[in-house]
């Protein structure tokens, strides 16, 4: 049988296992949007800057006319974000510049030093802009927490998804990082921690309708640490009628657990939608000294880290605007900061509307 953890409540944000951080699931349901992609709704009362907890079921975060992240500094670690409804706009002091939506992945390996802004753009003025988004925190060991930033893309149209049916319903799987049997993912950044396939990264997203089922597959090294992390498309709300079974343990909405051995795990979907995240990794084994948006092995890195910032902002900002935005019929695409843009279809792909 295989061996699990108890079940944890899952906090905010959610703890991470291995060498991943933490993580995070943004639930906002945005109201309409104006021409110029702010809210259509009062921000009176709104304390800007500390709006984090979902007034009226959505949340400001740090923007003060559209809602988002505007510039902020990383280093020493990579983040993974994984949008699941909703639009992001990114923009970064490498010159680099993206619109990305439903189904895509920005895998970001800070490195030595980027500072970036990932805004919520309310494209639609007819109707709601919800925003789904998971973000996670991924560290890197010390030879790496210097190297050059990079970001990728996974389009939604090119990232592999595993899909298995029974007679009660669909279970899909989205592979973000690390190979399902026989499904490969596609390649992170160069220098990231996943890029090594012996490191056992993995991020696998996946959805069941009532009653579905599908098999995880087994880890590849016994130090190898997974989580499974339950929930439904409003977050981790512990929601009691949620419940999936994961290797014969039941677990609700708002709960994690930890797999302890290597075996296959059969996970089992109860009555209602529901998603799963599993993320693994071999732990980095070396020291970790956080401070708010810098990861390093010791305080001593970390004052350098602020300092080295204060003298160069991580290579400037290009931008006219903390927090920019693209017009609101821009398609999804990325700018790499070398001169090369890609779309979902391709680099040599006309651009698809919204």
């Amino acid at each position: 049988m295989v061996q699990l953890s108890s079940s944890f409540k899952l906090s905010r944000p959610w703890q991470g296992v291995g060498p991943w951080i933490f993580g995070v699931y943004h639930v906002d349901k945005y109201p309409e949007g104006k021409l110029d992609m702010s809210p259509n709704a009062s921000l009176a009362g709104r304390d800007i800057g500390m709006d984090m907890n979902n007034p009226s079921g959505w949340s400001m975060y740090h923007g003060d006319h559209i809602p988002g992240f505007p510039a902020h500094p990383h280093r020493g670690f990579e983040t993974v974000s994984i949008v699941t409804s909703g639009y992001i706009d990114h923009a970064d002091s490498t010159g680099a510049g993206a619109r990305y939506s439903k189904g895509d992945t920005q895998w970001v390996t800070a490195g030595r030093g980027v500072s970036h802004s990932e805004m919520f753009p309310l494209v639609h003025t007819d109707k709601g802009n919800r925003l789904t988004l998971y973000q996670l925190w991924l560290n890197l060991p010390a030879k790496s927490k210097l190297v050059p930033p990079e970001f990728v893309m996974f389009w939604d149209e090119k990232t592999p998804v595993v899909k298995k049916e029974n007679t009660h319903g669909c279970a899909k799987a989205t592979i973000v990082a690390g190979k399902w049997d026989n499904v490969e993912p596609l390649r992170p950044p160069k220098n990231s921690y996943a890029a090594d396939p012996n490191n056992d990264v993995a991020v696998w997203v996946i959805q069941l309708e009532p009653h579905a089922s599908i098999k995880v597959p087994a880890k590849n090294f016994a130090e190898t640490e997974r989580a499974f992390y339950v929930h439904d498309d409003d977050g981790a709300n512990g929601n009691p009628s949620v419940k999936i079974n994961i290797g014969g343990q039941w677990v609700e909405s708002g709960e994690g657990v930890r797999q302890e051995d290597t075996e296959r795990v059969t996970v089992t979907n109860g009555p209602k939608p529901a998603r799963v995240i599993v993320i693994q990794g071999k732990p980095i084994g070396e020291p970790v000294a956080q401070r708010g948006p810098f990861v390093m092995n010791t305080q001593a890195e970390l004052q350098q880290a602020f300092a080295d910032y204060q003298r160069t902002q991580f290579g400037g900002w290009q931008f006219d605007s903390q927090q920019p935005v693209y017009p609101r019929e821009t398609p999804r695409f990325a700018d790499h900061g070398d001169g090369k843009r890609d779309y979902p279809a391709g680099p040599n792909a006309t651009p698809q509307s919204l």
